[in-house]
């Protein structure tokens, strides 16, 4: 009996001073760097030239991938779905033509503006707006934890904290001057309490719900930080330039471009060459198909010249 309350009392007290294997702490993080990701091993751009931009904008928006060795904090599906929050909320800008959501495998295999520009190539895209996010998710118990040596404890005793930070960033990059345009950025943190039995789940609930809190915020602060950014374009502060695109539909070529006004001057032209030609032909078959006539009336009529002289030398016979 002494033996079992000294047991008791040992594995209470170690409990209570976090020495238990139920106090174990639990720490992951789950990160996608946008400075990682464009100047993948010390990549300096060969030049930073000031973006040039043609309104209406086509836009690709994409979630940069994780870095290696790191698993996937958010689903497929709750990524699209976020996505998709950012596109309706910008797309009824006056300035965008389209916002076009690209997956995140396209940029896996390639890194740094290289990697951007061949999807801006593929996609015709003008600007980039690349998504990233940094979350930290910390698991420990408390003192309820010692509940969990039951197993009715486990099961209805909320033994378990979790913290979960997360920070979502979106920037604006022009692959063609390798220029960053604009960014913006949210924040969100959350801590919660759970059974032994549920914490991971719980865990992964308050992650999902991290990231959607942070991306209203990202939405949020990004709107502010466009208004502004407008502002200075129309003061002649930014630092970007801006032009209208041509609304005449243009034909391009490898030795350069020309207009509707130049393709539809050379059809007619090529068409009033074409009629003179038919023209011509007709009138020169004619002419041959006359002279044809007058040759074989020549020498079949029996009634021509060739006739009637034969008739006057009857005559005088």
């Amino acid at each position: 009996m002494k033996l079992r309350a000294a047991l008791f009392f040992s594995l209470l007290i170690s409990v209570l001073s976090g020495c238990s294997p139920f106090n174990r702490a639990q720490e992951v993080r789950n990160a996608s760097s946008l400075v990682e990701f464009l100047y993948h091993g010390y990549e300096i751009p060969e030049y930073s030239a000031i973006p040039r931009l043609r309104t209406p904008l086509r836009v690709g928006l994409a979630f940069l991938p994780n870095g290696i060795g790191q698993e996937e904090a958010l689903p497929a599906a709750q990524k699209e779905e976020l996505l998709e929050q950012i596109r309706k909320r910008f797309l009824d800008r006056k300035f965008i033509g389209e916002i076009v959501v690209i997956p995140d495998y396209y940029l896996k295999t390639v890194h740094g503006f290289t990697g951007l520009e061949g999807v801006q190539r593929l996609y015709g895209i003008d600007l980039m707006a690349l998504v990233s996010y940094d979350q930290v998710r910390h698991i420990d118990n408390n003192r309820l934890s010692l509940s969990y040596l039951t197993i009715v404890g486990a099961y209805i005793v909320k033994g378990s904290n979790h913290d979960v930070t997360t920070l979502v960033d979106m920037a604006i990059v022009d692959p063609a001057t390798r220029s960053l345009v604009l960014r913006a950025g949210g924040t969100d943190t959350r801590r919660g309490s759970s059974t032994l039995i549920e914490r991971q789940q719980e865990s992964r609930n308050a992650s999902a719900n991290s990231f959607n809190a942070a991306t209203g915020q990202l939405i949020e602060n990004f709107d502010a930080a466009l208004l502004k950014f407008e502002a200075d374009v129309r003061a002649g502060k930014a630092n970007v330039r801006v032009t209208q695109r041509s609304s005449n539909p243009s034909v391009s070529g490898g030795g350069g471009s020309f207009s509707l006004a130049d393709a539809l001057f050379f059809v007619l032209t090529v068409a009033a060459a074409t009629l003179g030609n038919s023209r011509s032909r007709a009138a020169n078959g004619a002419a041959n198909h006359g002279q044809y006539d007058d040759g074989v009336g020549a020498s079949a009529d029996p009634g021509g010249r060739h006739g009637m002289g034969v008739r006057s030398a009857c005559k005088s016979l």
